[in-house]
């Protein structure tokens, strides 16, 4: 009858140890589970070693799409082993294939992986292999090495399978935040490498004459005058002959601008139907005018923060100068159709191959606008007046046609180089390269022999004088008169009325025609 009570101390021991063992395999969890690198699980595990008294372990891991393991992380040997290792290695899947811990004869085995040899080569005579839960994609096996197996108890494999699923779960953490650290890394280390490429493209820039290609002492004064109005806000009028380049020098001045980073947005006004250039330049809204299907944002707003190259501005009609000049001045526009206002902030650069001070005189352009673009004027010169530069731009246009051609030509001959400096070149920089590129596709040889320029047709002069006519002061008036009328579209009075330009009330003008004789069949078709 004594035997049950003689059993009792026993099982409240085994109780008791039974509860340390869960508490241990609680606590070894939450550390395991707050270890975020390698260096922290080998400290945990190195705690765990006091408990199971192991001497060495590695953990070896593989992807499940992958016919390889590696080690991934070990106690005792601090080198990264970064081989691979075959799964069916007769130590890796051996393990993985069986639900019970395996234990190794490090003394009979032949063919060790290296990781093994070298444990082998520390003294120690077994191994034991323990397989850990399957974790996303991730098998894992714990190899364990002794110097005697012995010390593997019962107790110390309930621990290892106790803390085997957070330790395969710890295991698949860490993999993907080193993935992660890596390409963070890499990301780094490419924004690094573009930062530094774009810092040396803007010293290339700002040191290589910005951009303009020419040796010729006016070409030089041209890069100096780009260099100082670039860093500025101030409104820069370029002109220059059709084909001088001045639209390359617009895109210096705002690579060389503290706008560069935004975008610059070109408009040539030539190019523009007259019905479309407002609504292009400013946008409108939706059923503005037939046609409007959409609201439309105009270049202006389009170069917010940034610049906005208005080529050929002498084209621009007299009823828009005066809406272009509000803009410049106010810094403001209005959509057509629209009632909002809208403040834009565009850095303005205009171009022209005319000359403004005549078309303003011949009252074809507005003086206020005129004095309001040119506020940094840039003169290009033409081709003919910097032969020097011909041999420097010729070489320049040689090497990017010929690479882009897919020919190797190496210059010019002492013929086509003296037929370059004699011609005059009236179409420019822009017609030098394209009777270069077209003499690169006819080059039969390495060198460019013969090279066609097309004959240049001036007007016939002729000496004799034209009769000289002396008009009377009334006839002058008149004449006058007239051309302003109809140059307004018959239109007396008003804002855009001929009265406005002749600086006269609209009644003193009527009153003059009809003194000197002007009716409308004269002045309307």
């Amino acid at each position: 009858m004594e035997k049950p009570n003689d059993q009792t101390p026993i099982m409240m021991n085994r109780l008791q140890e039974r509860e340390r063992e869960q508490m241990l395999i609680m606590s070894f969890c939450s550390e395991i589970g707050q270890t975020l690198t390698k260096e922290e699980l080998n400290v945990v595990i190195g705690q765990l070693k006091e408990q199971i008294f192991f001497d060495d372990f590695i953990l070896a891991s593989s992807n499940e799409s992958e016919t390889e393991y590696s080690v991934f992380c070990q106690f005792l040997q601090k080198d990264k082993d970064l081989k691979k290792y075959p799964v069916n290695d007769g130590f890796f899947d051996t393990c993985l294939d069986s639900a019970d811990a395996v234990v190794f004869d490090l003394k009979n085995q032949n063919s060790f992986p290296e990781f093994i040899k070298k444990a082998n080569d520390s003294g120690f005579k077994n191994g034991i292999g323990i397989s850990l839960p399957y974790a996303k994609g991730k098998s894992n096996v714990l190899f364990m090495f002794f110097k005697s197996a012995q010390t593997f108890s019962r107790e110390s494999n309930r621990i290892i399978r106790g803390i085997a699923t957070q330790l395969s779960i710890t295991i698949q953490n860490i993999a993907l935040s080193e993935k992660y650290e890596s390409e963070i890394a890499e990301l780094k280390k490419l924004k690094q490498s573009s930062v530094q490429k774009e810092e040396e493209k803007e010293t290339s820039n700002e040191t290589d004459s910005v951009g303009i290609v020419g040796d010729s002492a006016v070409m030089k004064q041209v890069s100096e005058l780009i260099a100082q109005v670039a860093p500025s806000q101030s409104t820069v009028l370029i002109y220059g002959e059709t084909g001088t380049g001045k639209e390359l020098v617009a895109d210096a001045v705002h690579r060389l601008s503290t706008v560069s980073k935004n975008r610059i947005i070109k408009v040539n006004c030539a190019s523009i139907p007259v019905n479309l250039i407002e609504s292009e330049l400013f946008g409108h809204e939706k059923g503005a005018f037939t046609g409007a299907t959409e609201q439309r944002i105009g270049k202006f707003e389009q170069a917010q923060d940034g610049t906005i190259f208005l080529d050929e501005i002498g084209e621009l009609p007299l009823e828009l100068q005066g809406k272009l000049l509000r803009v410049l001045q106010e810094k403001q526009i209005e959509r057509i159709g629209g009632k909002e206002t809208i403040k834009v902030n565009a850095r303005v650069i205009a171009a022209t191959n005319r000359s403004l001070e005549k078309e303003v005189a011949e009252e074809r352009f507005r003086s206020d606008l005129y004095y309001r673009l040119n506020v940094f004027p840039i003169s290009l010169p033409p081709l003919r007046e910097r032969k020097e530069d011909i041999r420097v731009l010729g070489e320049f246009f040689l090497e990017r046609h010929s690479l882009k051609i897919g020919k190797k030509i190496k210059g010019f001959s002492k013929k086509v180089l003296n037929s370059m400096m004699v011609y005059e070149w009236p179409g420019n920089v822009r017609e030098l390269e394209n009777i270069i590129e077209r003499s690169i596709l006819f080059a039969k040889d390495e060198l460019i022999k013969e090279i066609i320029l097309p004959e240049i047709y001036k007007p016939k002069s002729y000496t004799t004088e034209p009769d000289f006519y002396i008009k009377t002061l009334q006839e002058v008036e008149k004449e006058h008169i007239l051309k302003v009328v109809k140059k307004c579209n018959g239109r007396i009075s008003g804002p855009q009325g001929a009265a406005i330009l002749l600086g006269l009330p609209s009644t003193t003008l009527i009153s003059r025609m009809h003194k000197l004789g002007i009716k409308k069949k004269h002045f309307l078709d």
